[in-house]
């Protein structure tokens, strides 16, 4: 009975062993695949149905985080972009700023009250804007308004913290003015269009497009020599007294933002000297 055992325990070793030795052999390799494929098709089509399934469960929580992440995200784009309007404003501010204190500099005979344009008037046929700087900065009416490119106007109307300031593109402003080079003088007055054109002009003076334009003083209502623009036609015919022009002004009005009121100007009153109308 021992030795049948033992017997039965050889040949199962030798039998082992052989299916070793043919399998290190390469011999069982066709056995195995089809032994092994099926298995493996099994715990490959068990593995996908597996994954879809925890993909559907997890789903609904991937796409709620997901709308976390782009809300978050949108967030972030649109502080970043506040942020960077705000450094180009400033960026702005601080290039006018600098461009004012070089006007000034260049001016020193003038001193200046800086101010900040908070308003344009609403009515589509006055040109005015409102500063935040008014009579408890010592500004008074009639004080000419500057920027860095030129004339601006001058103040109108004064409160204890903000002027209205009557622009040389308004209807009812009136300017003195002189060309350069030639030195004639000419009068500028503002359009209902908001442009401005230049009346009074000498029929002898010759004038040509690109000619500059500066305030010439007289009147008493502007400081000279400041600059208004430049000449960008010219309307003459022989029948008429005077030649006209229209000028291209040197501040965009469009794009006000800081302005210079020259404070130690006093305008003068000629209004009393000026005859009353119907007095020969």
């Amino acid at each position: 009975m021992s030795f049948s055992r033992s017997l039965q325990s050889i040949v199962f070793f030798l039998i082992i062993l052989g299916i070793v030795g043919l399998a290190l052999g390469g011999y069982l390799t066709p056995l195995s695949r089809i032994l092994l494929n099926p298995v493996v098709s099994a715990q490959t089509w068990i593995a996908t149905r597996y994954q879809a399934v925890q993909s559907f469960i997890q789903a609904p929580q991937d796409t709620i985080r997901l709308r976390q992440r782009n809300t978050d995200l949108e967030a972030e784009v649109s502080r970043l972009q506040a942020q960077v309007i705000e450094l180009q404003q400033r960026i702005s501010e601080t290039s006018i700023l600098s461009a004012l204190v070089d006007f000034a500099r260049a001016n020193p005979e003038y001193s200046y009250q800086a101010a900040a344009v908070i308003g344009y008037d609403t009515s589509p046929f006055l040109r005015y804007v409102l500063i935040n700087r008014g009579s408890d900065q010592g500004l008074r009416r009639g004080m000419p308004v500057v920027t860095q490119q030129g004339l601006v106007g001058r103040i109108a109307a004064v409160t204890s913290s903000a002027a209205r300031v009557q622009l040389i593109t308004d209807t009812t402003s009136t300017v003195n003015v002189r060309l350069d080079p030639s030195g004639a003088q000419a009068v500028l007055n503002g359009q209902i269009t908001g442009d401005v054109s230049l009346e009074m002009i000498p029929q002898d003076t010759t004038i040509e497009v690109g000619d500059l334009v500066l305030t010439s003083g007289l009147g008493g209502s502007y400081p000279p020599n400041l600059l208004v623009g430049q000449v960008s036609s010219v309307r003459s015919q022989a029948q008429d007294l005077f030649q006209r022009a229209s000028v291209q002004t040197a501040v965009d009005f469009s794009q006000l933002e800081i302005v210079l009121v020259i404070t130690n100007f006093t305008p003068v009153d000629i209004q009393p000297l000026l005859p009353e109308q119907g007095t020969p």
